[in-house]
């Protein structure tokens, strides 16, 4: 990422608190001080089920410290999309909102921890995180040593969910292979439905969908590699993903770069479409939609499979308010919390220690896969690769949705992985 000079940054700030784009739409809320003791918290939770989750949280916050008003930062964009750029630019021109959502693995790497996040390893002591969350994710969560952040949940990328409407009324069943997926497919479009929903609005879909792909083809082991150089982009089994993604296309919405996900996933509320890959934050907004004719199962090809990722709130340096952002995160962290967010969110606790007759049919099934699946990171959502590396991941997918060409797609995946460490 280019660097900005410190004129730049501040004009951007400047133009950024003129607009208004932090929540509240004030210069005050903006700097997180109104004269009270506040609470400024920066997010991109603004749809349906992770608008629903994150409020029941702040509500948990507000019982444990009643005289503390909370600033919900929001700024709307799937994935972080737009936040992070908004992020980085709050930091390095000395603005920090108190605690800020960070997704678990390498995407801390974007905002140069060292300089900017508080280490949160006392916390960790302090609270018993370090005994209530698994391993795998605490070896997930600590980068150059430490804990940069307290995990609010686990979500699953790799969820295919479908309209069960659509399919009982063709007698046909959810497809277990990609062969059974062309199958359907054939006879959905042959009525009328869209086989396959998806929106691209916001740059990071394709990609999302397409590593749900690469992980079919190459499998637990073989979709690790390619982020720890074991793999080569050059691999058949890429080569095969690319194409399987590509026979997708012509079965998907014609709107779809119109579309951000959740806009997509209406036309299975809509019984207008049958199937939708994306992650299990569609349940929560599902719900939110009190829409009950869905079901799910693995992407196709990825049974026993978990891509996995996780929402963290982490501390900046220089929190105005850091005994408030202190607090808050470990409400995060905290059991109520947990059990007080995720059946809202669509998204089951890192805690090991949460009632799971608290959380809905889809989510006890997420619990139970969680506990015996192979783990492995989404790099959309910043847990396998640096956010540099990401970016332009979801950048070379993006254009392959709209041109289609396996071979130079695979090539610029192998020279994007040259150049940021991979193989």
């Amino acid at each position: 990422m280019r660097k900005l000079s410190i004129g730049v940054i501040s004009v951007l700030l400047g133009v950024f608190l003129a607009v208004g784009v932090f929540a509240g739409g004030s210069k005050e809320a903006a700097a997180g001080g109104t004269g009270k003791s506040t609470l400024e918290i920066f997010s991109w939770w603004t749809a349906g089920g992770e608008a629903d989750g994150l409020n029941a949280m702040f509500d948990i916050y507000r019982s444990k410290y009643p005289g503390v008003e909370i600033i919900n930062a929001t700024v709307a964009g799937g994935a972080g999309t737009n936040a992070k750029a908004v992020l980085a630019t709050r930091l390095a021109g000395g603005d920090p909102p108190d605690g800020f959502q960070l997704h678990a693995g390498l995407e801390v790497e974007k905002y140069d921890p060292e300089k900017y996040i508080m280490p949160l390893d006392s916390l960790y002591a302090s609270e018993g995180l370090d005994k209530v969350f698994p391993k795998d994710l605490l070896t997930l969560l600590k980068y150059k040593g430490h804990y940069w952040g307290v995990p609010a949940n686990i979500h699953r990328a790799n969820v295919m969910w479908y309209n069960k409407k659509v399919f009982a009324d063709n007698n046909l069943q959810p497809p277990k292979t990609w062969d059974d997926f062309f199958k359907v497919a054939d006879v959905f479009k042959s009525k009328g439905i869209i086989p396959l929903v998806i929106g691209t609005k916001e740059g990071w879909e394709a990609g999302h969908t397409f590593e749900t792909i690469l992980i079919s083809t190459l499998g637990a082991d073989g979709y690790r590699g390619l982020w720890t150089g074991k793999t080569s982009w050059s691999d058949a089994k890429v080569t095969q993903a690319l194409q399987i993604f590509k026979r997708l296309l012509p079965y998907v919405n014609s709107d779809y770069s119109a579309l951000t996900w959740d806009q997509a996933a209406q036309y299975l509320v809509d019984n207008k479409g049958a199937m939708h890959i994306m992650g299990d934050w569609t349940d929560g907004w599902f719900t939110s939609k009190s829409y009950k004719g869905y079901g799910w199962q693995p992407v196709p090809g990825t049974a026993g499979i978990y891509d996995a990722l996780s929402d963290s709130f982490a501390v900046p340096k220089g929190a105005k308010h850091e005994q408030n952002a202190l607090n808050w995160v470990k409400v995060v962290g905290s059991k109520a919390g947990q059990e007080a967010f995720n059946p809202k969110k669509g998204s089951i606790p890192a805690r090991t220690d949460c009632n799971p007759a608290l959380f809905n049919d889809y989510l006890q099934s997420a619990m139970k896969d969680w506990s015996t699946d192979a783990i492995v990171p989404s790099v959309v959502h910043g847990a396998a690769a640096v956010e540099k590396w990401a970016t332009v991941y979801k950048d070379i997918l993006n254009t392959f949705a709209t041109k289609g060409d396996v071979a130079s797609t695979q090539q610029a995946l192998l020279q994007a992985a040259k150049e940021n460490g991979g193989a």
